[in-house]
């Protein structure tokens, strides 16, 4: 417990350090490859005796099929449920006996794994050989499996009676269709119940594997210990190319698409949305800046000055781009009383057209750079928050620069790029649209 009390008052005093420390010289990201061909991003820092890592696969949500939707949650969740002889119960104890902390992560496209612990020699090697054995030897034991299982469906079905659960799901199924990115919240009693442990053995055979990981390493080593770290990591992980193939395109929509689902909630739950960005596109700039100004900035959006601040229709409405390796959504939300839905939603579509015709202001444009600027620096404040960035570049082959330029981007956006941009990618006539709750004709 002792350990775990020091690795947790140095995570708390460390954020203003490494602030301080790093981001006012810049983020040096080191990249190589292992010798089974894993990607590794490396950021070396000294300020705290933490090391972080992260390794990612290519094992999102996409490449569940429908039949089993759930499995590649599944089986991310069961890695560290028992490996290499140790059970479930062991591989917790020894973390936590070690102050590490082990975690993951997952969305349509990837899959990853992180853990943080000490940097000193004991504590690190003792983590970091427990950490290969979770992702290299997971065993997927039976009993676990069916343990899980009965979980997930029991949460399933709770969240089968939550209309924020129900209004997730149906948008995803609108938005994408038959295209994979509609398989991510798939996921069904039936599903989850028809997935064997074979299923999780091959889907880990198939997507974890050494060439097409992407390891990113944040903290108190070198790069000859971060190298010999990368090593012990990728060299036990499945061998073989990269997954074949890449996910189709997204299709546009060729018309609006609207969506009621009876609830008796007293609050009507909203989305609307389109096919939005990709990671690396040239216009993710202008709609991330366009967007804080829309609905991502809170309080100062117009959205909610529109929606909640001038009208009273809703306490919180939102928007925001999700950049994926294919067309990630751009989504609206908000949530209003049953019998305000239409007019809340007439208001909603109104902004968003008249944003989308003219663009922002240039006083909009100058306090949304100001503040993405300057709130910038927060975001990467932490070892944990630079690793997540480490792990996004390497992921989708971002320039190993982009921290350093993200500031630079966001100075550069002028109202002409918000406008033309969102003009471009966003057609308010074909939205897809998902209303849980009455309140609507």
């Amino acid at each position: 417990m002792a350990t775990i009390n020091i690795l947790r008052q140095l995570v708390c005093m460390g954020a203003g350090m490494l602030m301080s420390a790093q981001v006012w010289a810049g983020l040096p990201i080191q990249h190589w490859q292992t010798s089974t061909g894993t990607e590794v991003y490396f950021v070396e820092n000294h300020a705290l005796p933490i090391l972080d890592l992260a390794v990612n696969f290519p094992a999102g949500s996409s490449r569940d099929t429908r039949e089993k939707a759930g499995l590649a949650g599944l089986t991310q969740q069961l890695l560290s449920q028992g490996a290499a002889g140790l059970s479930d119960a062991e591989i917790s104890r020894r973390f936590a006996d070690l102050g590490a902390i082990l975690g993951g992560e997952q969305d349509q496209d990837r899959a990853g794994v992180t853990l943080r612990t000490l940097s000193s020699p004991r504590e690190s090697s003792g983590a970091l050989e427990l950490f290969a054995k979770v992702l290299q030897q997971p065993e997927f034991p039976q009993n676990v499996l069916e343990r899980e299982q009965a979980r997930i469906i029991s949460g399933l079905q709770e969240s089968a009676t939550q209309p924020a659960s129900l209004a997730d799901k149906a948008f995803s199924a609108a938005l994408y269709g038959d295209h994979p990115y509609g398989i991510a919240n798939a996921d069904t009693p039936q599903s989850v119940a028809a997935i064997s442990r074979d299923d999780l053995v091959q889907f880990y055979q198939t997507y974890y594997r050494a060439d097409g990981a992407v390891i990113a390493i944040m903290g108190d080593v070198n790069k000859a210990e971060a190298s010999r770290i990368a090593e012990l990591l990728a060299g036990g992980l499945p061998k073989g190319a990269k997954v074949a193939g890449t996910l189709p395109p997204v299709p546009y929509p060729t018309q609006a698409r609207v969506e009621h689902i009876a609830h008796p909630a007293s609050q009507s739950h909203i989305l609307l949305g389109y096919p939005g960005v990709k990671r690396g596109d040239a216009d993710y700039f202008a709609l991330y800046v366009g967007n804080y100004i829309l609905g991502g900035g809170g309080f100062v959006s117009r959205l909610t000055s529109e929606v909640r601040e001038k009208r009273g229709l809703v306490y919180s409405v939102y928007s925001y781009f999700m950049p994926l390796a294919e067309l990630g959504p751009f989504q609206i939300g908000l949530q209003t009383k049953r019998e305000q839905a239409d007019e809340a939603l007439k208001v909603v579509h109104e902004t968003l057209g008249n944003f989308i015709s003219q663009g922002p202001t240039d006083k909009e444009l100058k306090a949304a750079k100001d503040n993405i600027i300057g709130g910038f620096p927060l975001r990467i404040d932490s070892n944990g928050k630079i690793l997540s960035y480490l792990s996004v570049i390497g992921f989708y082959h971002l320039p190993l620069t982009y921290l350093d330029d993200f500031n630079k981007q966001v100075a550069k956006v002028t109202v002409a790029q918000v406008k033309d941009a969102f003009a471009r990618r966003i057609a308010p006539d074909k939205l897809v649209e998902v209303v849980v709750g009455a309140g609507t004709k």
